[in-house]
């Protein structure tokens, strides 16, 4: 989809970021709005890749009324030192009451990803989204459960890396600027041998334990391949810490202590149904991720939300996917049409 075919709508937090959506204008919605939210450093444009079919067009045609979130996480919004808290409690509810503002629909759906899903989630939990009436949530939600190098990762590069570097960023595998950025990028083209792009073994270095990590590359078609060195850009060690956190944990925290022992409560505050996807072969966070989830959700309130676990599959590839319009679109839409 080109730039024409979208708007941009700003909305301010209210700890004063100002954000924004990417509203789809291309058809003429019969249905209700959809928010799609991204995952950390990155942006909205990420469900936008140039496969046959992506899932902002299958939405539309599908007769909904398409919304991407540019959260503080975006590489859209100045460089920042964010964590999930500050996502969860003022971005996306900020960005959900808009959406409903300008559409008039007191109710809508959401598809959110990865670090983008995690921070939803939390407003989710913490009933700060009253008005989603359903999540579709891919890779990590409540739950994140990674491989055992990325555990070693976490817990050995990120002090190390915390020494020379407040944020990461994949471009360096295009333009490293400075002696320690071209450093960090021998080094990653040294230990990764997969026959991805610089800023592709960039993202699997900085994201997880495979090689590629985020992505199967026979998924991937050569011209989504080259378009998605341009989608990825700095993301905060601030980030790393929270989610190091979390992970210790085994499910979702505050980054500070603020009254909350944990964001997976015995009772939520949310009424929306939960449908969770996961690749099994995902190597930034494993599948377990979503199954953990899910067996929380059905203790609380069983036979509500559904679980689909996607074999061939690993990250972000279930929406960059040269056949996601056939393989996983039509099940997120089956799913958005029976709420």
């Amino acid at each position: 989809m080109t730039a024409d075919k979208f708007e941009t709508v700003h909305f301010e937090t209210q700890d004063g970021v100002t954000c924004n959506l990417k509203h789809f204008i291309g058809n003429t919605p019969t249905r209700e709005p959809v928010l799609l939210v991204h995952g950390a450093g990155v942006r909205g444009n990420i469900f936008n890749p140039p496969t046959e079919k992506n899932i902002i067009a299958m939405l539309a045609e599908a007769g909904y009324d398409v919304w991407l979130e540019n959260w503080r996480g975006s590489i859209e919004i100045p460089i920042n030192e964010w964590d999930l808290d500050s996502a969860a409690l003022y971005d996306h509810p900020a960005a959900v009451q808009k959406v409903v503002e300008l559409t008039g629909h007191s109710q809508i759906s959401a598809i959110i990803h990865c670090q983008g899903s995690t921070s939803f989630m939390i407003s989710a939990m913490l009933g700060l989204v009253p008005q989603v009436k359903l999540i579709i949530s891919n890779a990590v939600s409540l739950h994140p459960v990674v491989p055992k190098f990325s555990v070693f990762k976490l817990n050995a590069f990120v002090p190390v890396v915390d020494l020379f570097f407040d944020y990461l960023n994949p471009q360096w595998g295009l333009n490293a600027p400075g002696i320690k950025e071209k450093l960090l990028r021998f080094i990653v083209d040294t230990t990764h041998r997969e026959k991805d792009t610089l800023v592709g073994k960039f993202v699997s270095f900085t994201y997880g334990a495979g090689f590629p990590a985020l992505w199967r590359l026979e998924n991937l078609d050569k011209t989504t391949m080259d378009w998605i060195q341009h989608e990825f850009a700095n993301v905060p060690i601030s980030f790393f810490k929270h989610i190091r956190k979390c992970v210790k944990a085994g499910v979702l925290v505050p980054n500070q202590e603020n009254g909350t022992k944990t964001y997976a409560p015995d009772k939520i505050k949310t009424n929306a149904r939960i449908v969770l996807f996961g690749g099994a072969k995902n190597l930034c966070f494993l599948s377990d991720s979503q199954e953990q989830t899910f067996d929380y959700l059905e203790s609380i309130n069983p036979g509500f939300h559904k679980l689909y676990i996607l074999e061939e599959y690993s990250h972000l590839d279930v929406f960059l996917g040269k056949n996601a319009h056939k393989e996983v679109f039509p099940t997120m839409i089956n799913e958005l049409n029976q709420s």
